[in-house]
């Protein structure tokens, strides 16, 4: 039986030209490999120094704000003077630094601080500025947008509008948190009350009674009623 004829495999060779072309091919790949990872590295180290920065400001900012509004605070209420200062400029000093604060870092506290202020000092539409301010900038905080609008019914009164006041008190009522509902009802009676509308300021009693028999006001609506019925 004749042998199987086996192939004879030739090798190929690679010619000297070829073997420096691939060379340069892996070289040039390499250094296109090196240059992105160069700029990518760049680009991420830029982006940390960019956001740490930022950081590092708005921390900046918060602690000089910080330091302004406890500067106010202690001027608003008195504390740590070694001289007695009279209100009024207490008050008009407080509403500075309170501005100052406020425009390092907005936030709710230093308008509220400022409104009191000018509350203080009788300059109600300045209060009330920013006040609709405070409502306007940060409608979600839930501290002080409601103490806002109590704040808010307070100066209507002292400018004699019964109405507006009646108003932000129906705000306060149908505040999302419900917290409010037996102050609003209570001083809404009240109001009522001085219009000689004493029916309608039963109801708000009869309701803040009957619903919020817990609330600390639900004690003063009794003897309000009762005091009607005398």
């Amino acid at each position: 039986m004749p042998k199987p004829i086996k192939k004879k495999i030739v090798k190929k060779t690679t010619s000297g030209t070829e073997g420096i072309g691939t060379l340069s091919r892996l070289k040039k790949s390499s250094e296109e490999r090196k240059r992105f990872l160069i700029t990518t590295g760049a680009a991420v180290v830029l982006s940390v120094i960019v956001i740490g920065g930022f950081f590092l400001y708005s921390n900046t900012q918060k602690n000089k704000a910080q330091k302004l509004k406890y500067e106010a605070y202690k001027i608003y209420y008195g504390l740590y003077q070694k001289q007695p200062v009279a209100s009024e400029e207490r008050y008009k000093k407080a509403a500075e630094i309170f501005k100052k604060a406020y425009g390092v870092r907005k936030s709710p506290v230093p308008l509220y601080y400022i409104a009191n202020c000018y509350y203080e000092l009788g300059r109600y539409e300045e209060a009330l500025n920013a006040l609709k301010e405070l409502n306007r900038e940060f409608p979600d905080d839930e501290k002080f947008v409601p103490l806002s609008y109590y704040k808010m019914a307070m100066i209507s009164l002292k400018k004699g509008s019964a109405e507006e006041a009646l108003k932000s008190f129906a705000v306060l009522y149908n505040y999302k948190t419900g917290a409010y509902k037996d102050l609003s009802l209570i001083e809404s009676g009240k109001i009522l009350e001085t219009q000689g509308k004493a029916e309608e300021a039963k109801k708000k009693y009869e309701e803040l009674i009957k619903d919020l028999p817990q609330s600390p006001f639900a004690e003063e609506a009794k003897a309000r009623i009762e005091r009607k019925k005398g």
